[in-house]
């Protein structure tokens, strides 16, 4: 089983940027697709973008697109979402997640999930 572990959220102004990382671990990490989802207050958990195992192929919502970046870095057993132009509407907890292989948008599709950390995005 991976365990995942994130960290990087904070508060930060509108416009402004953040790296999220998700620290893994587990023998089946390197074969493992990661996905990146967010949860505001009253609201269902949501798909924000997704990396296959071998970092070669993404995906993400239109919200994000253009101005979120995932990628991995596998020696480290880390994958990293790079969050950029800020707004308020991206205020959430963001988790990150694992599944064999190949990306999912489902969150029910993945079997591994971190604690997720809170971001905030004040106007």
């Amino acid at each position: 089983q991976v365990q995942l572990v994130e960290s990087g959220g904070g508060l930060v102004q509108a416009g402004g940027s953040l790296r999220l990382s998700c620290k893994a671990s587990g023998r089946t990490f390197s074969n493992s697709a990661v996905g990146w989802f967010r949860q505001a207050p009253g609201k269902e958990r949501d798909f924000v973008a997704t990396i296959d195992y071998s970092g070669g192929m993404t995906y993400y919502s239109s919200s994000v697109k253009g101005r979120f970046t995932i990628s991995r870095h596998d020696a480290q057993n880390t994958v990293y979402l790079q969050m950029n132009s800020l707004e308020p509407e991206d205020t959430a907890v963001y988790y990150c997640a694992s599944r064999p292989f190949v990306p999912a948008m489902a969150a029910a599709d993945f079997t591994s999930w971190g604690q997720g950390t809170q971001v905030i995005v004040s106007s």
